[in-house]
């Protein structure tokens, strides 16, 4: 699973794939305005899927309303396919720079179905809210706020089907998302839940940054298909606060930096980082990797060295599918270690109880 390949020298992929990150870079520049604010009405034209009740190649989706007046909401993926009695619960926030993008977006909803019937798990995808309209920590706030809805026992028992297990729940995003992810998770290990338990994060691609820029920053930019510095300083601009302290070396941005929080007591969850040879936050992503390992975490890294940032995104391309194996992979590796360390406080409190 733990691999940080260097990236080679050149990109291959189906030429398919290099129109639609073409159109896709061409449609994320129209809606970027000079002055920092983002064209919506633009985004009107971006296709977006509404929920199922009848299952859709094994999976059906409906929406739940978290908080109306700030139009908070998830939509709810479930594999109806694979019926057993306990399913874990992936908790997934969407990526696209904290500024585009939602929970009903075609992309998006394709890839959390996917989800849903390949790793049989019961998926909720966050809509929370985007920036420049609503800056940091608007959308932390969203994620955790989420996570305390589920956790109560109403709320639960109305939205979530019956075999969905939040005792197994794990937070995953991708780009943004892992980004949120990483500090939704770490907003719930300092938070009391009643049956809710954070046991897994899955980072795709996190978007981290800072000021200085990093070798894969400087080699890749205006290389790598998707993603330029211009661009992702732009996203950065639009999520922070106005004013100080709020930099790239924020610790909101630069996770790891020297104003990187102290997570060596936290219950942080196991973690698998993914990351591509043409990702130009590569390194960004390397150095989170090894941060939560010098700080004793459990964490796995998985290379890509042939793909790019986003390419999970795209179903024509087999890293993709191979992409779904690994998280598979890990999940499984959590779940029966979080069996086996239940059995085990099992069978101290029998012996504790024989003794008494």
């Amino acid at each position: 699973m733990e691999s940080a390949a260097k990236s080679p020298k050149s990109l291959s992929m189906p030429w398919t794939t290099r129109i639609t990150l073409w159109l896709l870079d061409i449609g994320l520049n129209l809606v970027m305005r000079k002055d920092g604010t983002v064209n919506r009405g633009l985004l009107k034209l971006v296709p977006l899927t509404p929920p199922t009740s009848e299952p859709i190649n094994g999976v059906k989706t409906y929406d739940v309303v978290v908080d109306p007046t700030r139009n908070l909401w998830f939509r709810v993926f479930v594999p109806t396919e694979y019926t057993v009695e306990d399913l874990p619960v992936m908790v997934f926030c969407h990526g696209s720079g904290y500024i585009v993008a939602s929970a009903d977006t075609q992309l998006y909803d394709d890839v959390c179905r996917k989800f849903a019937r390949e790793l049989h798990v019961v998926v909720v995808s966050v809509d929370y809210r985007l920036a420049p309209e609503h800056r940091h920590p608007a959308q932390h706030e969203d994620g955790l706020d989420v996570l305390k809805f589920l956790d109560v026992e109403e709320n639960r028992s109305k939205w979530l089907p019956g075999n969905a297990n939040i005792s197994r729940c794990f937070i995953a995003g991708d780009s943004a998302g892992g980004n949120m992810a990483h500090h939704v998770a770490v907003r719930a290990s300092q938070f009391n839940f009643q049956q809710l338990q954070v046991v897994g994060l899955v980072s795709i691609q996190p978007f981290f940054g800072g000021e200085e820029r990093t070798g894969s920053e400087i080699r890749l930019n205006g290389i790598a298909p998707v993603l330029t510095l211009k661009q992702t300083d732009w996203f950065w601009n639009a999520f922070l606060p106005l004013g100080e302290p709020y930099n790239r070396d924020h610790p909101v941005v630069n996770v790891s930096g020297r104003y990187a929080a102290d997570i060596s007591k936290m219950d942080l969850p196991p973690t698998i980082v993914v990351v591509a040879g043409f990702d130009i936050l590569r390194d960004w992503q390397i150095k989170y990797y090894e941060w939560l390992k010098k700080s004793g975490k459990e964490v796995y890294l998985v290379d890509y060295p042939n793909m790019f940032h986003g390419f999970n995104l795209l179903p024509e391309l087999p890293e993709s599918d191979q992409l779904i194996l690994e998280v598979k992979d890990f999940i499984h590796n959590v779940i029966n270690k979080v069996f086996a360390a239940l059995i085990r406080n099992l069978k101290r409190m029998t012996l504790s109880l024989a003794l008494l």
